[in-house]
């Protein structure tokens, strides 16, 4: 969580499941229409969330853990997991059980990258948190 900002309720801790991860997304849009309120950036929420979600749940281990946060200007969505899965069988310590670099696969990061105004990659041979944010309060308009 970064400095500044309050935690949108407890984080969301769940097996990597798909219907707990359904379950997860949704409780993400709940919690994160209190900031964005209704609209296509709260549908931009969902959709990225589902990604990185479902990114945890094919490529991580152990729990899955979803953090909201916000400092009023900004949401703040972090999808953390335990790790690569095996990846150091394959000599990437970052890559999955299939040998794929958890930075190469899918559509997922693509759709982070055109929707949030910023997003990362935190990972350890231990731990993977992939992190975005999207600006909350609406851009002044130039009239």
């Amino acid at each position: 969580m970064t400095a500044g900002m309050e935690r949108l309720g407890e984080p969301l801790a769940f097996p990597a499941e798909a219907a707990e991860g359904r379950r997860a997304r949704r409780t993400v849009r709940e919690r994160a229409v209190k900031v964005l309120g209704e609209g296509a950036l709260l549908d931009d929420v969902e959709l990225m969330s589902a990604e990185a979600i479902a990114n945890a749940i094919l490529h991580g281990t152990g729990f899955i853990r979803v953090t909201l946060c916000t400092d009023g200007r900004r949401l703040r969505v972090e999808v953390a997991d335990g790790g690569p899965a095996r990846g150091d069988v394959y000599g990437d310590p970052y890559g999955d059980a299939h040998g794929r670099s958890r930075l190469d696969h899918g559509r997922g990061l693509t759709v982070i990258d055109a929707l949030a105004d910023e997003w990362g990659l935190d990972q350890t041979p231990r731990r993977t948190q992939l992190w975005f944010e999207v600006d909350a309060a609406p851009a002044p308009s130039h009239a």
